[in-house]
Order: C-alpha cells, then sequence, then structure tokens
C-alpha cells in the first residue's frame, strides 16, 4: 500500500476529479499533508481515510459545511462514524430495494395484463418517504409529540391514496412558491403571508392524526432553532423560516 499520494493519484484511486480535490483544499475540507517545494500537495493515509468519510457523508446527501464541522471536530470518532454511515446506508438499500420491487411489479402488471392496486403503486414511495422523515427528525417528532401521534401519523401516510399523495406534492409545491411571493411584501400578517401559513396547515394535515394550533407553533418555533428543518426552507430564500414562523403564530391567533 502506498503511503504518499499526489493530487493525480489520489484523484485516479478515488474517483475524484483533482479539481474538486484542489477544491477541498481551499476550504480547508481535505487539506493536504505538506506542500513540496515545486507547490505539489501530497497526501498521506490519514488524508485517504477522510476522504472516505467525506465521501460517505457526500453519499447521504449532507452539504459540504455540515461535512467539514462535523469531521473536523475534536471529538469526531472514526469508528463510531463508520458505524452510523452503515446503518444509514443499509436503511437506503432497503428502501432501493423496495422501489426496485414496486418498478418490477409494475413492468410486470403491464407486460401480463395485470391490475395493480393503487396502494401498491405508491407502496415503495410513501415507505420511503416515511423512513427518510424517521431518519433525519425522528427523536426530535418524538419528543415533541410523542410516538403515539407519530405513529399515527406514519400509519396516515401510509394509507394515503394516489389522489391524496398528489395532493400533499401540491400543497407542498404551492407552499413553498407562495412563501416565497410572500417575503416580497415583508409582511408576515399580510395576505400572501397568512395564505402560506393556511397552505402549511393543509400540508402539516396529510401527515397529522389530528391538527392542532399549538402543536403548530410549537414546530415553526423548532423550526428556527435546528438546522435541519430551516435548510429546507432556506433553499427558497435567506430568512424564509422566521418569516414562515412569524406568519404561522399570527394565523395561528385568528384560529379559535
Amino acid at each position: 500500500m502506498k503511503d504518499r499520494y499526489t493530487v493525480k493519484e489520489l484523484s485516479d484511486l478515488s474517483g475524484i476529479s483533482k479539481r474538486t480535490l484542489r477544491y477541498y483544499d481551499e476550504i480547508d475540507l481535505l487539506k493536504p499533508d505538506r506542500l513540496t517545494s515545486s507547490g505539489y500537495r501530497i497526501y498521506t493515509q490519514k488524508e485517504v481515510n477522510k476522504l472516505q468519510q467525506i465521501l460517505f457523508y457526500r453519499a447521504l446527501k449532507v452539504n459540504l459545511k455540515n461535512i467539514q464541522e462535523i469531521i473536523n471536530s475534536p471529538d469526531f470518532d472514526e469508528l463510531k462514524a463508520l458505524r452510523k454511515h452503515f446503518k444509514k446506508m443499509l436503511k437506503q438499500k432497503e428502501q432501493l430495494d423496495l422501489l426496485l420491487q414496486n418498478i418490477k411489479k409494475t413492468i410486470v402488471s403491464i407486460e401480463r395484463g395485470i391490475t395493480m392496486s393503487n396502494q401498491e403503486k405508491f407502496e415503495g414511495f410513501k415507505k420511503k418517504l416515511i423512513e427518510e422523515n424517521e431518519a433525519k427528525y425522528g427523536e426530535e417528532i418524538c419528543n415533541l409529540y410523542g410516538k403515539e401521534t407519530v405513529r399515527k401519523s406514519n400509519e396516515k401516510v401510509k394509507n394515503m391514496t394516489k389522489s391524496e399523495h398528489e395532493s400533499m406534492m401540491e400543497t407542498e409545491k404551492k407552499l413553498l412558491d407562495t412563501l416565497k411571493e410572500a417575503m416580497s411584501t415583508n409582511d408576515p400578517a399580510g395576505p400572501l403571508a397568512q395564505k402560506a401559513a393556511d397552505l402549511h396547515r393543509q400540508w402539516l394535515s396529510f401527515y397529522w392524526p389530528n391538527y392542532n394550533k399549538e402543536a403548530h407553533e410549537g414546530l415553526v418555533i423548532m423550526y428556527v432553532s435546528d438546522k435541519r428543518f430551516t435548510e429546507y426552507y432556506e433553499k427558497i430564500q435567506s430568512g424564509a423560516t422566521e418569516f414562515l414562523k412569524n406568519a404561522v403564530l399570527i394565523y395561528t391567533q385568528s384560529l379559535k
């Protein structure tokens, strides 16, 4: 096993472009062990192991900024991280297997003229949605609402009809579009912002067994303190999470 790698050698080894490796160096994500007198980057086994961790996190859709915070943390534990990667990727494999089974069943049903129920058509997608939510937000949601409420919510998603699933996706798109438009008014109490708050209620109602305004308020307050939630809304525009929170808090006060 080699103990020293140039950028080209590490690129050939990992499949990551030389340009990307240089960029990782520039942003202090993956620094080389040293530079030669000619300015060439030299990487050791330590950097090879670190690059492997980076690629695991990238495969799990973690952004570069968060990866940097994780692997550069003084208490970063490589073995613990690898076990966590294994667990998450195994879950991803199970989700992919379910979707592949769904595709295969659909192909067979078309080829043989067999009627496939709408429930069967969406089974894989709904299970994937539930498992993704559990992996990303499960612990916080359970702490906030209790395991029984989460269980009922998951059951509701599992039993969604095709029409309900399409309505949920359409409502989510309307919510994000309206929220973006409302932000241009800079008025969380305005008509557009209140429409966005109501669409947020409608969207949550596809998941929640029963709507509760206090729970709605608690959720949006949690949004602004948890970067996993804020990332979802900040992709619209910086400050979108805070704006939505303010709009919802005004909206819920108008409900009886």
